[in-house]
């Protein structure tokens, strides 16, 4: 459960007093209806008659199901945290990433709104706000097997959290709506756009762990196309640029390369292919 900020406590304390239930019980059904994105909830309290459900607007079902004052009561306390969390901009989820699960089948997946960033009500929770806090508040997160995603529609950013490393990429002219992780040996990502289906490989890259990407930006590929093109140091690199300068980008650009073999980005073979096509301009 995410911590309260004094501000939260003081709003759950108001909420418990008008509904008459325990401080634990309302904090209980907040987190509920927020994780809701205010506009359903799943919860199980006793004092709420066990495990039910509600829904703004719609039904309301408790375990004492035939306890119809208990269940309006829970229906008001419910609508009430709806229009407190709506209060405090911020909270709710404007979006969320569509992700293929191992199995195959779609799932979609939402963090509750007062964990992805700065609100009155909780206090931040960094192992939840994981991308450089400059670029403000997701759009939308997401995440599939240890991958971890938030867009940012606004400065045109798409940060990716693979174990310790966070990527951020720019999405150029792309409205992303979902993501999907290959299956299989290369085990590639794509992300859907207004553009189709296009592989996270053609965005180019803005940062690594807060560190400015030093290679050149890749170019969007055709939706059919696996791997990006590479633009080589030769394609760009000033005339008067010196010969061991361009064996300097060369290597990086092979570590960069190394970096996509290691993520499952580029198999043993396009790894290969490219490695000698660089090895070749030295």
């Amino acid at each position: 459960m995410p911590a309260l900020t004094d501000e939260g406590r003081r709003v759950v304390d108001g909420l418990a007093q008008r509904h008459a239930f325990s401080r634990e019980a309302t904090e209980h059904m907040l987190v509920a209806v927020l994780n809701g994105n205010g506009h359903m909830a799943q919860f199980s309290h006793s004092e709420f008659g066990g495990s039910g459900q509600w829904m703004r607007g719609g039904m309301t079902m408790i375990g004492d199901m035939f306890n119809n004052y208990l269940k309006g009561r829970v229906d008001s306390l419910c609508s009430d945290i709806a229009s407190q969390l709506s209060n405090h901009g911020g909270l709710y989820q404007s979006g969320s990433f569509q992700s293929q699960s191992q199995s195959g089948s779609d799932s979609q997946y939402q963090e509750a709104g007062g964990l992805r960033g700065n609100s009155s009500l909780f206090a931040p929770d960094p192992s939840r706000n994981w991308w450089p806090q400059d670029l403000g508040q997701p759009n939308a997160l997401g995440n599939q097997n240890q991958m971890h995603y938030a867009y940012f529609a606004a400065p045109r950013r798409l940060a990716v959290k693979t174990g310790s490393s966070v990527w951020v990429y720019d999405t150029l002219n792309h409205q992303i709506g979902g993501f999907a992780q290959q299956q299989g040996s290369n085990g590639g990502i794509s992300f859907s756009s207004q553009f189709g289906t296009i592989d996270l490989s053609s965005l180019p890259v803005v940062s690594r762990d807060g560190q400015a990407a030093i290679e050149p930006a890749m170019q969007p590929v055709a939706p059919s196309m696996s791997i990006p093109e590479i633009t080589t140091p030769s394609t760009y690199a000033p005339p008067t640029q010196a010969t061991n300068s361009n064996e300097g980008d060369v290597i990086a650009m092979l570590e960069r390369l190394g970096d996509l073999k290691a993520k499952g980005i580029l198999t043993e073979g396009e790894f290969n292919d490219k490695k000698r096509e660089l090895l070749a301009r030295i």
